[in-house]
């Protein structure tokens, strides 16, 4: 992740300050969060993904409802184009649908969406997203919730 983000924000802190947090941050969020890497015969770490299990408000006949987010799927740059970021995503998304979630969504960038779309991903008109920076415009008939 540090990697990956490196490029885009300098580094505030250094790779084992991060590490720090981001142990921190797993050990809270473990129930939630499940991390899959990917290894080339040795220790060293070349890919990773992580997907988001999200329990779901039950519904009648469904009181065990849970959704799945695909997150910060980063493979290094010499190792790309060889498949890894795929299985890293099928992993992911097989670990979530054997522990029941009925759909699997991923945010992704441009580049990598004809990647998702090979690995059974498409767009959905019902899966909208609101900026945060979207401010609702007063209306004379809002009222308090």
């Amino acid at each position: 992740m540090w990697l990956d983000t490196l490029a885009e924000e300098p580094a505030a802190l250094s790779v084992d300050a991060f590490a720090a947090q981001l142990a921190t941050w797993w050990a809270v969020h473990q129930d939630s969060h499940s991390a899959f890497v990917a290894r080339l015969r040795g220790p060293e770490i070349v890919g990773m993904a992580w997907v988001a299990l999200v329990p779901r408000v039950p519904r009648p006949g469904a009181t065990r409802r849970l959704s799945a987010d695909i997150q910060s799927v980063f493979v290094l740059p010499n190792q790309r184009g060889q498949g890894i970021g795929s299985a890293l995503v099928e992993a992911a998304s097989d670990h979530a649908t054997r522990l029941g979630s009925l759909c699997v969504t991923v945010q992704s960038g441009r580049r990598a969406v004809p990647v998702y779309e090979r690995l059974g991903f498409a767009s959905s008109r019902q899966l909208l997203r609101r900026p945060p920076d979207r401010v609702p415009a007063a209306d004379s008939n809002d009222r308090e919730v």
